[in-house]
């Protein structure tokens, strides 16, 4: 009798990065909930206990309790697996097509509280930690919170510290070679569904509707969404957020970036209307006696999956997964 195969994780390692509140906890949350209104049969599977339980937690927090789930305070791991539908093969002489094996993509989301990529974080034992996860990843997804950057501006800050370090340690390693990090990056500018951030999209004609998409809610297309990045890094209160596109050109291959508008929540509709109405679109409102933000309707996530497909997508091109079936 021959042994049982070993199921090892798979290896495709994707980082998340940004400033405290620009929606990593939240975008973590509503990856399931995306997903399962989605029409192509792609899931997420937890890859262990802690991870399956992560999703149901945050994901009743988010789509029953109306509430944003609570900032990470700890570094976090989370291993899951996206499965998708089983690509269709033909033989030479076969008229029918033959379903073949379900699409994986492993994913190792490595969470962590934003502050730690502060230039003078509190716990240097941590984020020498959290540089280790960076530097063993080839996929990043990169959070730009346009709101938090008009109000503080300090997007670069975050941004500047663990660049640099990660860069030092890529070419120690030798791989800096080509003056170019290995990585892939999703630049994934959020809240989107902000009255402020669709105007501005709006303004620059970068808006776009999704044929597909029965509620013809407004979008960016991926092309565009770099200009309005640039767009909106002219309110930055520091006035330092182009230098966080001019340092993702300088470090990153070209062709290893892309740029999404995401929304956790996405737009308000009206159930019998069930379309976007541009004259009451806020699904985020205040809460009642001070307590603070609500969302208001039914959750209908905006570029939340696309990120994670991509990353896991091209990684895959380039390093297959060592998980046994």
């Amino acid at each position: 009798m021959q042994p049982e195969p070993i199921r090892r994780r798979p290896d495709h390692n994707i980082s998340m990065w940004g400033a405290p509140s620009s929606g990593k906890t939240t975008l973590l949350a509503a990856l399931f909930i995306a997903l399962t209104k989605r029409n192509d049969d792609w899931k997420i599977v937890g890859s262990d206990p802690a991870s399956s339980d992560y999703l149901v937690e945050k994901t009743n927090a988010l789509s029953r309790g109306k509430v944003f789930p609570e900032a990470s305070t700890d570094l976090e791991r989370y291993h899951w697996t996206l499965i998708g539908p089983a690509p269709q093969k033909t033989g030479p002489w076969s008229r029918k097509a033959k379903p073949g094996p379900p699409a994986r993509i492993g994913l190792s989301m490595i969470d962590a509280p934003g502050g730690l990529f502060a230039p003078a974080g509190p716990d240097n034992l941590r984020r020498e930690e959290l540089l280790d996860d960076l530097e063993r990843s080839r996929g990043i997804v990169f959070l730009f919170d346009p709101i938090r950057e008009f109000t503080f501006g300090d997007a670069f800050d975050h941004m500047h510290a663990p660049l640099s370090r990660l860069a030092e340690r890529m070419l120690a390693s030798g791989e800096f070679a080509d003056g170019k990090l290995p990585h892939h990056i999703a630049v994934c500018v959020t809240k989107f569904d902000d009255p402020r951030v669709l105007e501005t999209a709006d303004k620059r004609r970068l808006l776009t509707v999704d044929l597909d998409d029965p509620y013809q809610m407004p979008r960016v297309a991926s092309e565009n969404v770099r200009e309005l990045f640039h767009e909106l890094c002219q309110v930055s209160a520091s006035g330092n957020a182009d230098m966080v596109l001019n340092a993702l050109d300088q470090f990153f291959h070209p062709d290893r970036i892309r740029f999404f508008a995401t929304s956790s929540i996405g737009f308000y509709v009206d159930q019998r209307a069930r379309r976007f109405d541009w004259d009451d679109f806020q699904n985020l409102v205040p809460g009642e006696a001070g307590e603070g933000s609500r969302i208001r309707g039914r959750l209908h996530p905006i570029n939340v999956v696309e990120p994670m497909l991509w990353l896991g997508q091209r990684l895959a091109a380039i390093r297959p997964s060592t998980e046994i079936s």
